[in-house]
């Protein structure tokens, strides 16, 4: 955390190299249920506790989740999540999900993942017996920080959801947001606590401040810090999936290929939850751009 950006950097990238872990993954989603979640965390525009004019709508049909699935393909993503807002879903819920999974990986060959809340054993075996690969369930920051940006569940909550999916044969993926208001050691507390988890990808959020939240008013993170957390997170695990979500055009803007210089090796393509991204063709030309600095060096 404290020698020269450079060095991190090159620490990281020689890291992934020697582990096998640069390899480009694109990821795409789909809202398939938004707003009016009962959790109060305070970053989220979905959150009952907030007022950000998002829409709200219930659980997508299993054809309009297809759809999406399928126009994620068309634009070269090879992951395809659903995501629903809330910490718990119906049996109902859960069957019409459990439809579109089967649907999705028995004819789109996609691989589909899933972020669905606080699930049962048996709830995950029934989606990995529809064809789901990966659950996805964010620690968010570090133990010790959690409960300043959320009252409403424990952090021994989301541990023990990612634990049940492990047991269940599911890949899981599980990350967290940057620029909180957390201390580089909660940073690294953070990536540690992942590694201890064994989980197969990390994705890294760097907060977009939404108007209503009440993390509205937080500066937004440096290009420099979000690089040095890159290769942190790289370097804590060098053998995982590392990828940049939200955040990255902002944080980023013209300089986005630096992401995989400091050790990321994915992407988000199509957008997020309540926000906009850039351009499939946009986000396809950063993935040659990312080949050919881990290719030269």
């Amino acid at each position: 955390m404290d020698m020269p950006l450079d060095e991190a950097a090159s620490a990281a990238l020689r890291a992934g190299r020697e582990h096998g872990s640069l390899r480009f993954e694109a990821c795409a989603i789909v809202n398939a249920k938004s707003g009016r979640c009962c959790e109060d965390c305070k970053f989220c525009a979905q959150s009952a506790f907030h007022s950000t004019g998002i829409s709200e709508y219930p659980l997508k049909t299993p054809e309009e989740i297809f759809a999406e699935a399928l126009r994620a393909k068309e634009n070269g993503a090879s992951r395809f999540g659903i995501v629903t807002s809330g910490n718990r879903l119906t049996r109902k819920e859960l069957a019409e999900i459990s439809i579109a999974i089967k649907r999705i990986s028995g004819t789109l060959g996609l691989r589909v993942c899933a972020s669905l809340g606080a699930l049962s054993a048996e709830e995950l075996d029934g989606l990995k017996a529809s064809g789901l690969s990966r659950y996805h369930h964010n620690i968010e920051s570090s133990p010790s920080y959690y409960p300043k940006i959320v009252s409403t569940h424990t952090f021994q909550e989301r541990l023990s959801t990612i634990k049940t999916a492990k047991a269940a044969g599911l890949e899981v993926c599980s990350g967290g947001i940057i620029g909180l208001g957390e201390t580089w050691e909660d940073r690294l507390d953070m990536a540690m606590t992942l590694d201890g988890l064994n989980v197969d990808a990390v994705p890294l959020n760097f907060l977009i401040p939404v108007k209503g939240t009440l993390m509205e008013g937080a500066p937004s993170i440096g290009k420099e810090d979000a690089l040095r957390t890159i290769s942190l997170f790289r370097l804590v695990m060098p053998a995982r999936d590392i990828k940049i979500i939200a955040g990255r055009e902002t944080v980023f803007r013209e300089d986005q290929e630096r992401i995989f210089r400091a050790g990321a090796n994915g992407i988000m393509v199509g957008g997020y939850l309540t926000t906009g991204g850039q351009s499939f063709e946009e986000d396809m030309v950063l993935s040659e751009a990312a080949r050919s600095i881990w290719t030269m060096g």
